[in-house]
């Protein structure tokens, strides 16, 4: 066998060895043809030319975690919070995936993180907290048409965590201690107010109570005046007993009394009684 024989086969063997091409199921290779797009293997075997065709890009066809970081998000009413996500993307354009974005994984990243910033930047802190389901539909619809334009399809986004920042936490705790203050303040307060009230309710009724009271005492008083008129008019001597008795009943007292030194006793009883009654 001669010199040339050799390299010949040598030659063989090796375009042989380069252009047998195995793709594995899962992914899709990129092949270019002297320098411009030629096709795309599928998973299975294949044969190229070696000398003018080359494998450029080996890209999956597995649906594609994507990680997106942990970042700083400023609400509507100027909270800042910390949000991050996840992201599952399938590879369906290989061409426009490789041709249309420099590194469709780093531009499907960034575009999560700007549209999440500006989802929350247009909520307040409460419904930032509390809307997790609408973020993530608004997040999907928002990069679902840049991916389709990069041969991407967004299969779904998920936010894996959205919580206050440190700071904000702790002033929204210093704001809930002094919500909590103020509350018990305002009960104590209220429950001053209302001990007040009910003092002064027991006092206007205790007031009524003894105004009724008097106004029945001063009934009576005017009926027994009025039953003794009568009876003084028909019978002086009813009246002149009675007077007589507190007349006596009232000497009697201021003669023991300690301050009393001395009581002037009227030499005819019978008389200054009838004096009283208007008796001669």
């Amino acid at each position: 066998m001669t010199e040339f024989s050799l390299v010949l086969i040598f030659l063989v063997i090796v375009a042989i060895i380069k252009g047998v091409r195995i793709v594995p199921q899962g992914e899709e290779w990129v092949v270019e043809r002297l320098g411009k797009f030629a096709g795309v293997l599928t998973p299975g075997l294949h044969v190229i030319n070696p000398i003018f065709t080359r494998v450029s890009y080996k890209v999956t066809t597995k649906d594609i975690i994507l990680d997106v970081p942990e970042q700083e998000v400023i609400t509507r009413d100027n909270a800042v919070i910390l949000a991050n996500a996840v992201a599952f993307i399938k590879v369906t354009k290989i061409d426009r995936a490789v041709y249309g974005i420099e590194n469709f994984r780093e531009a499907m990243r960034n575009m999560v993180q700007t549209s999440l910033r500006s989802i929350i930047g247009g909520m307040d802190l409460n419904q930032a907290l509390t809307s997790r389901d609408r973020i993530k539909s608004e997040l999907k619809l928002a990069i679902a048409d840049e991916a389709l334009d990069w041969g991407l399809t967004v299969k779904s986004v998920e936010i894996q965590d959205i919580k206050p920042s440190p700071n904000m936490q702790d002033a929204m705790e210093r704001q809930a201690a002094a919500e909590r203050e103020r509350v018990a303040v305002v009960t104590e307060a209220e429950g001053a107010k209302q001990s007040l009230i009910l003092n002064a309710e027991a006092r206007l009724e205790a007031a009524r109570k003894d105004a009724e009271a008097q106004m029945v005492a001063a009934k009576a008083s005017a009926e027994s005046i009025k039953f003794i008129t009568e009876a003084v008019q028909e019978n002086n001597a009813s009246a002149m007993f009675l007077l007589g008795d507190r007349y006596i009943t009232a000497l009697q007292k201021m003669s023991s009394s300690e301050n009393s030194k001395v009581v002037v006793m009227p030499g005819d009883l019978v008389g200054a009684v009838k004096s009283l009654v208007g008796g001669k």
